[in-house]
C-alpha cells in the first residue's frame, strides 16, 4: 500500500524519541523520502507530516497561486517556513523537537493517524476527542449524500 492508513499510538522513550509506525516508515521509503517533513496543522492542534507526496500536495497548491504575492507568500511560510525535517535513528524513532511538543501537547505518547497522502501526530487524548468528532461529521455529511442519492 502506498497510503498511510490506520492510527496507532507509541510512547516517547526516555530521551523523547518516538518509533514511527513500521507501515508508515514503509510508504515513506517507497516514497523515496529520507526522513519525515512536518510542519504544524493548518486545522487541528496536531503536526502534518509525510514525505514526497505530501511536498507534491502542497507544490500543488502554491501552484494555483500567483507568486509575490502576500497570499503565497503566507502559505509558503506556514507550510515550508514553520516546517521540519525529522531523521529516523536505526531503529525507526524519530526525535519530536520542542515546537511539535508544544504545537501537539504531547507529553509521554503520541497518535500517529493516517490520512492517505499524508499522517498526522497527535496527543492521544486530543486524539481521542478529535476522532469522535471527525466521525459525527463524516457520517452526516456521508450520510446526506446517500439520502440525497436515494431521493429521499
Amino acid at each position: 500500500m502506498n497510503e498511510f492508513v490506520s492510527h496507532f499510538t507509541n510512547k516517547l522513550d526516555a530521551k523523547g524519541r518516538v518509533s514511527i509506525p513500521a507501515p508508515f516508515r514503509s510508504v515513506l521509503a517507497r516514497d523515496g523520502f529520507e526522513g519525515l517533513y512536518c510542519f504544524p496543522s493548518p486545522h487541528a492542534p496536531a503536526i502534518d507530516a509525510g514525505g514526497n507526496d505530501l511536498l507534491q500536495e502542497i507544490r500543488a497548491r502554491l501552484a494555483g497561486l500567483d507568486t509575490l504575492t502576500m497570499d503565497h507568500d503566507m502559505i509558503s511560510t506556514a507550510l515550508y517556513g514553520m516546517s521540519e525535517q525529522l531523521k529516523f535513528d536505526r531503529e525507526g524513532r524519530v526525535m519530536l523537537s520542542e515546537s511539535i511538543l508544544e504545537q501537539t501537547g504531547i507529553t509521554t505518547a503520541a497518535t500517529f493517524v493516517g490520512l492517505g497522502y499524508k499522517f498526522q501526530i497527535w496527543e492521544p487524548s486530543r486524539f481521542a476527542a478529535h476522532r469522535a468528532e471527525a466521525m459525527k461529521r463524516a457520517f452526516g455529511v456521508l450520510g446526506a449524500k446517500v439520502s440525497a442519492g436515494d431521493g429521499a
